[in-house]
């Protein structure tokens, strides 16, 4: 019978993540000897090879890649015993493993850690800023116990909860400010600055213009919201941002801002969790936390 730990299913995990041992020791606190000799103990004691290696990148053996779908149900089934643990206690205490998308946690965060820190003082806040399809996975694998998204992300493992919605506004040059509100099929005629894609407020912003996600783009693609309102700012073109990100993002910049003429662009801002995690009632408390936080006013300008 083969003997292992569950440190040892924790390593492989984060090697299966990440293909390569350094990267999978940085993200597991250890060094690259000590992940590659558990690993290798781990082999050993299963009696086959789980990965490939090579020079700069490995790769899972056909028992490797099977073997990790169980190591996977094995290692979500030890964390939920720990949250079973901690919801017995009758409230939220000790390590909290937060998710946020970028175009919402630089303007929600700074209130809502502060927030937290005052409901919930013995609240350990771990926070993570990636991507929707990053922050989904790894809610449902475990690695995170929430996510704040714009929903739906419309997966049936995740509880989803609405926390509170907003509008998209128009950012274009300070000299444009008299000029009429368009709509959103203007901005289709328009020199039209994006998140680069990957962001789920790049699709939102194209659903709205109905522009083809696939459209050329000219080099008109940013990394955050903060380069695209500063080009802008500089007479490259126009972009829209969410009304929460307004006043963070233009104080400093020359522009303007505007609501769109006829329909509102907007999104539903919400928390998502595991259906199966025993601290469900617990995260529903963080949500009402976070609903506060997102219906205080956000001025435009």
């Amino acid at each position: 019978m083969a003997n292992f730990t569950i440190r040892q299913l924790r390593y492989f995990e984060a090697l299966a993540q990440h293909r390569h041992f350094g990267r999978a020791a940085e993200a597991s606190s250890v060094s690259q000897p000590a992940l590659s000799v558990q690993i290798k103990e781990l082999e050993e004691s299963l009696g086959t090879q789980l990965v490939e290696r090579a020079a700069r990148q490995i790769q899972l053996t056909a028992f490797g890649e099977a073997f990790l779908e169980r190591v996977t149900a094995i290692l979500r089934s030890v964390d939920e015993l720990d949250d079973f643990a901690r919801a017995a206690k009758g409230q939220l205490t000790g390590r909290f493993r937060l998710g946020v998308i970028p175009t919402i946690a630089p303007y929600l965060l700074p209130t809502l850690i502060g927030k937290l820190n005052q409901s919930h003082p013995a609240l350990d806040l771990h926070v993570r800023e990636t991507l929707t399809p990053r922050l989904v996975q790894e809610v449902q694998k475990g690695q995170l116990d929430t996510a704040i998204v714009a929903l739906p992300v419309s997966e049936p493992t995740l509880t989803e909860t609405a926390l509170f919605s907003e509008n998209f506004l128009l950012v274009r040059p300070r000299s444009a400010a008299s000029e009429p509100a368009p709509k959103g099929e203007d901005l289709r005629d328009m020199r039209l600055l994006l998140l680069e894609e990957g962001h789920c407020f790049r699709d939102q912003t194209l659903g709205f213009c109905n522009a083809p996600s696939a459209m050329p783009r000219d080099g008109l693609d940013g990394s955050s919201l903060s380069t695209l309102v500063q080009m802008v700012g500089a007479g490259i073109g126009v972009t829209v941002i969410p009304q929460m990100a307004v006043e963070v993002e233009t104080r400093s910049a020359n522009v303007s801002c505007t609501s769109f003429a006829g329909p509102q662009p907007g999104r539903t801002v919400g928390m998502i969790w595991r259906k199966s995690n025993p601290l469900s009632e617990a995260f529903a408390e963080v949500a009402g936390v976070v609903r506060a936080c997102g219906q205080l006013d956000h001025q435009g300008c």
